[in-house]
């Protein structure tokens, strides 16, 4: 198999696809399982965690919490109710951020290995992972014992500094790579430290995070020029 020539990192939520992933996954989830007591409860969670958000509350802590909501549920139901998820969603044409979809795919098509960096989880992403050919998923990772997942996590959530961390991982195990050469792609500033790693940051949809990162290249979501 010949090596990548270059790495092409990438956000998820509102960077590859047009939506909050774990909202809307625990959404589906607890509605199906659950039924109406689920959906309450999903509202519940979605508006406690915007409201700590709101407040000051770190990213890293807010993921944390999302995780405990899942203590007690069977990891291959989830896993199987991700895989319907991602069905269900990938059907519609928005929900892929095309601009993004389609600069991966002409990374792949280039001989470069696509990344997905994410503070969400393999139930959501190992199909959109699949679906777009990526190489590798660094993600947050609910701890499972006995089938059934705890409420916590192995590691950390992969939000900010871990984002770097990752990045910076990626390139010890292909030390034939210039990260000058690499991609990323983001959309918040929890993404900085992953895209300040690579040689060409791509900042979708946020001009003031663009203006942070000298030499970055802007793509707007509004059929603007982009900038940079």
């Amino acid at each position: 198999m010949a090596l990548p020539t270059r790495l092409a990192f990438s956000d998820v939520d509102e960077t590859l696809i047009d939506c909050k992933s774990m909202f809307d996954f625990l959404d589906h989830y607890l509605g199906a399982r659950y039924g109406t007591e689920g959906v309450r409860r999903g509202r519940r969670v979605r508006e406690e965690l915007t409201a700590r958000a709101a407040a000051g509350s770190p990213r890293e802590e807010n993921n944390r919490t999302y995780y405990r909501e899942w203590a007690g549920e069977p990891a291959e139901s989830v896993a199987a109710a991700g895989r319907a998820w991602f069905a269900d969603r990938a059907a519609d044409p928005g929900f892929y951020i095309s601009p993004v979809r389609d600069a991966l795919t002409a990374h792949r098509a280039a001989g470069g290995a696509i990344v997905l960096v994410s503070g969400s989880f393999p139930a959501i992403l190992d199909p959109i992972a699949a679906d777009i050919g990526a190489a590798h998923l660094v993600c947050s990772r609910p701890e499972v014992r006995g089938g059934v997942l705890t409420g916590g996590l192995v590691g950390g959530p992969v939000i900010g500094e871990e984002k770097r961390r990752a990045v910076r991982a990626l390139y010890d195990a292909h030390p034939h790579i210039d990260p000058a050469d690499c991609y990323g792609y983001g959309d918040h500033a929890s993404d900085l430290p992953m895209l300040t790693e690579v040689g060409h940051p791509v900042v979708v949809g946020d001009p003031g995070l663009a203006e942070l990162l000298p030499g970055a290249r802007l793509l707007p979501l509004d059929g603007a020029p982009a900038g940079g």
